[in-house]
């Protein structure tokens, strides 16, 4: 279920979050986005940074590890962590602020080959030290076949656009809480579903796929494999959170299994 986002940091949050930065002159909380209580752009003298914010208490409260051990992995595609402070009832964590906008997927838009050429970088990533979930293990209740997902590489796997920033000519990626390894086309496979859902075909959205260069080598069976899954995994999703935005995630879903069921993919 998503995290409620608090509106205003709490006044034993902030005082965490000063003994870091110095007297806070403002901040932004940020709207978007699932895992996070806190979410904001904290201005000080002298700095400006990122702060993710759980309670102690949080049955989630693990993903602000998860990003902390992982940072170190991917800063070439992801902003740097700078500190995580863990008192006083908050797991806090804070990364370098990046000016940038949200990626727009809608068919034509410019930022596709951005995201693209950041899908192909983390292709080549691998995390040997860090413990993650394996992505056989996580499509395990939607598949009779997790096997076909088992792979080394480091997976984002969570393509929502406000995950992903762009500045300047690139693209960024952040909210690393649901990182897994698995085979490298798995990030552009899902990638292809929230493309279908903004408004792509699902032969626009492989096709938009194909330029991450491990797309084009992923075995026809694994991906149709994966396809299904996927459509399993939405109307799992659907069952419990039926908001409008898993319906059409759902409906994306089945989309591009119908797709690869025709051989077409």
């Amino acid at each position: 279920m998503p995290t409620q986002r608090l509106a205003e940091i709490p006044a034993d949050a902030l005082a965490l979050i000063e003994t870091r930065t110095g007297p806070v002159i403002k901040y932004e909380t940020i709207g978007g986005g699932l895992n996070s209580e806190i979410a904001a752009r904290v201005h000080a003298e002298h700095t400006t940074v990122f702060v993710k914010g759980l309670r102690s208490d949080h049955p989630r409260v693990w993903t602000q590890k998860r990003e902390a051990d992982i940072n170190p992995y991917v800063r070439d595609i992801a902003p740097a962590l700078l500190w995580r402070v863990e008192s006083a009832g908050w797991d806090l964590i804070a990364f370098e602020d990046v000016e940038g906008h949200h990626a727009d997927y809608t068919p034509g838009s410019p930022d596709l080959p951005l995201v693209a050429d950041a899908l192909a970088r983390l292709a080549s990533l691998t995390a040997p030290g860090i413990v993650v979930r394996e992505m056989p293990d996580r499509m395990k209740d939607h598949t009779d076949t997790p096997e076909l997902f088992a792979g080394t590489t480091l997976l984002h796997s969570d393509w929502f656009p406000t995950n992903v920033l762009i500045t300047g000519e690139r693209a960024v990626l952040v909210d690393w809480a649901w990182v897994s390894r698995g085979a490298a086309w798995i990030d552009p496979a899902l990638w292809v579903v929230w493309l279908i859902k903004h408004g792509h075909t699902p032969g626009q959205a492989e096709r938009q796929a194909a330029r991450v260069p491990v797309w084009n080598t992923a075995p026809k069976d694994s991906v149709d494999a994966f396809a299904k899954a996927t459509v399993r995994l939405w109307e799992e999703i659907t069952q419990d959170d039926p908001e409008p935005w898993t319906l059409d995630m759902l409906a994306a879903a089945r989309q591009w299994q119908a797709h690869r069921q025709e051989g077409i993919g």
